[in-house]
């Protein structure tokens, strides 16, 4: 029986084990004792080490942070890195995103293709090594986060504790491979001189906001202009009277902070409309002079560029408490640059702005690793092998993964070149054919390393 075939095998196998993992909302929750990052995802840790162990795996949890599955013995390390946590589901399915749907080739639920699929591939794999016989020289551990979506707190616990890896592949990208990994800033809008009274939009930093609500008196915006202005966007909208308010509703399309232009701003095309609508306000002009729809960083000085791709920009979260909006932006800045340099330019361009103020929360060096280098080449040769797709050469992204948390790692797959399969959005699928090609290539890929 061939490497195909053995995988094929294991075809209800995974699905059975992909739907255990699915119906956990595994979205971050509050800390508990054992449950660093809520009872759903240590729930969902327990479950997939469980799993593990029925495949014959040697399992540790690592204080609920994360945990591990392992075969093989030796020294060095082979790591696989795979996270259980998801993005809140938000609005739109189709279907119950908690219960694994299948229709015809493609199964849909949140976590299929981010990340649970992969997860349950990756075990594949290591079990059709493990039936095969292969002489396992090192140690190949399939490490499971449960914070990947929030920080990759969860990693930084597992390397203080566990060391890092001597090689392997985060299954949390593209095909046929990820080399370059942008640079990542999180910032803070905020800003108390408006006339809006309420707005709220957004499911997390790291989406494009595909939903916000706006309450605003009739008497700071006709609701006929608005309505005209509003029509002209791309998105689709619901206007209501309350009393003397207006209550907005515009809805937009989700998409991974560090691809902005594949999904469609709610709050930036609000923004935009008001503005049309002939609405005089100090937020609404701040917002689409220094944030805007144009993802491009222009309004905040910090537009940019190299031969890997331009600088990215995205608002993910907006809300209004006791008088002052806040919100949060998600820069992707290209792979071979620095943080501070983009923080400087920002910094500059904010410092005569009168309306509104932004702050750099948070920064992320990039990832970069040369096409040619031993473990990007290894593994282009895996995927070639099952594929015999010679022509794609692996890529740099704006998605930040496990890679940059761990050393000698990039992202390999889960998803295939061209391939939507609708991450942080409604209705994310995975086809499973697909699935079980991730898995053949990741027999081929631990076959590569362990000959390293």
């Amino acid at each position: 029986m061939d490497i195909k075939e053995r995988v094929k095998s294991y075809e209800e196998a995974m699905l059975k084990d992909l739907a255990e993992l699915v119906s956990y909302n595994s979205v971050q929750g509050e800390a508990k004792p054992n449950a660093p990052f809520g009872e759903v995802p240590a729930a969902c840790l327990d479950k997939a080490l469980e799993i593990a162990e029925g495949y014959g795996f040697r399992t540790k949890n690592v204080d609920h942070y994360a945990g591990y599955a392992e075969i093989g013995e030796g020294e060095s390390v082979i790591g696989v890195l795979a996270h259980l946590d998801v993005v809140p589901a938000g609005e739109g399915w189709n279907t119950d995103p908690f219960v694994l749907t299948r229709d015809q080739d493609r199964v849909y639920g949140r976590g299929t293709s981010d990340d649970k699929g992969a997860v349950v591939a990756s075990m594949i794999a290591m079990k059709v090594l493990k039936d095969m016989e292969i002489p396992l020289n090192k140690r190949i551990r399939l490490i499971l986060g449960t914070n990947e979506e929030n920080g990759s707190k969860c990693l930084a616990h597992y390397v203080e504790k566990e060391g890092h890896i001597d090689m392997g592949f985060t299954p949390d990208g593209t095909f046929p491979g990820v080399h370059g990994e942008k640079g990542a800033l999180g910032l803070d809008f905020e800003s108390t001189q408006t006339a809006i009274k309420d707005i709220r939009g957004g499911v997390a930093s790291n989406v494009v906001c595909n939903h916000c609500t706006l309450t605003i008196s009739q008497d700071a915006v006709a609701e006929t202009a608005l309505r005209s202005a509003l029509e002209k966007h791309p998105i689709t909208f619901e206007v209501k009277r309350d009393q003397d308010d207006l209550i907005v509703d515009v809805y937009g399309t989700a998409a991974h902070a560090s691809t902005p232009k594949l999904g469609i701003n709610a709050i930036g095309e609000l923004m935009a409309a008001l503005a049309e609508a002939g609405m005089q306000d100090d937020f609404v002009e701040f917002y689409n002079r220094r944030i805007g729809i144009s993802c491009d960083g222009a309004g905040c000085g910090c537009k940019t560029a190299d031969e890997y791709g331009p600088l990215t920009f995205s608002n993910g979260l907006i809300q209004m408490d006791h008088g002052v909006i806040r919100g949060t932006i998600d820069i992707r800045f290209p792979v071979t640059m620095k943080s501070q340099p983009i923080i400087e330019l920002i910094e500059k361009t904010m410092a005569t702005e009168t309306k509104g103020k932004i702050t750099v929360r948070s920064h992320t060096e990039p990832l970069f690793f040369p096409i040619d280098s031993p473990l990007v080449s290894r593994l282009l040769e895996a995927y070639q092998e099952v594929t015999g797709d010679y022509q794609s050469k692996p890529i740099t992204m704006g998605g930040g993964t496990y890679a940059k948390g761990i050393r000698n790692c990039i992202a390999f797959g889960c998803e295939f070149e061209g391939e939507d399969c609708h991450i942080h959005d409604a209705n994310e699928f995975v086809r499973i054919d697909c699935l079980l090609q991730q898995a053949e290539i990741y027999v081929h890929a631990l076959m590569k390393l362990l000959e390293a």
